[in-house]
């Protein structure tokens, strides 16, 4: 059993994710993606809804752990892709609440949420140059639009009133958990065949899988998992 996930089900039909590597601000490894991608494909006929979150306060997700071996890294990064490919294609809702800095892989596992509810603590950081990788593209566009190159190329944080502003969080709360469990409970009484469907044309409509599918290939054959020391 992993012990950098703690999922629950706090109600019926309600799947939580809580991350949970507060020591490492839950950057990711492969135990990690592991357990998510495990909870997220085992979720039965009675999960309406998935909710990703931190178990601690102030945090959400660092981004891949800079800590393990370059290997390790480098199959973290392919993870992922699988995982957020896991996310997009899921028949329910896969709702993020984030209290704290999402950065890389992290900033992209947001992002495969289909809905991102943010505190005043929640900020977005797209690394991916840094180490020769192509990271978000699959994604930013359209949820930022034209946006998404200067996130890209200038690396910066995107503190939450901008998040909001450019599509990258849909709403800031003071309570995100809360406020995400609360989306859960409404989802858990439509009709789930129509959730199915208003999903899949969205994902469709934005080609989320075939440019996921590039990028996932692109970075692999560049990426070691070297990390550039500076």
């Amino acid at each position: 059993m992993s012990t950098s996930l703690k999922p629950s089900e706090p109600e019926a039909g309600v799947l939580l994710l809580a991350l949970d590597r507060p020591k490492v601000h839950n950057a990711l490894d492969l135990e990690l993606v592991a357990a998510l991608r495990k909870h997220i494909s085992g979720a039965g006929p009675g999960t309406r809804a998935i909710v990703v979150c931190s178990q601690t306060s102030g945090r959400f997700c660092a981004g891949a752990d800079l800590a393990v071996p370059d290997a390790e890294r480098k199959s973290v990064s392919d993870e992922l892709y699988a995982l957020f490919e896991q996310m997009i294609i899921a028949p329910v809702p896969v709702i993020a609440a984030i209290d704290g800095a999402a950065v890389g892989g992290g900033a992209q596992l947001a992002l495969a949420c289909d809905v991102r509810l943010g505190s005043e603590r929640a900020r977005f950081r797209f690394v991916g140059p840094a180490h020769g990788l192509s990271v978000g593209p699959w994604a930013l566009p359209s949820t930022v639009g034209r946006h998404a190159l200067e996130l890209i190329f200038s690396q910066r944080f995107v503190e939450p009133e901008e998040a909001v502003r450019i599509g990258l969080l849909d709403r800031v709360a003071d309570d995100p958990l809360a406020e995400a469990l609360a989306v859960a409970r409404t989802v858990t009484g439509l009709d789930p065949d129509a959730v199915r469907r208003a999903k899949e044309h969205v994902v469709h409509g934005e080609r989320l899988l075939e440019r996921l599918a590039r990028e996932r290939t692109e970075n692999g054959a560049v990426f070691t998992g070297e990390v550039p020391r500076r």
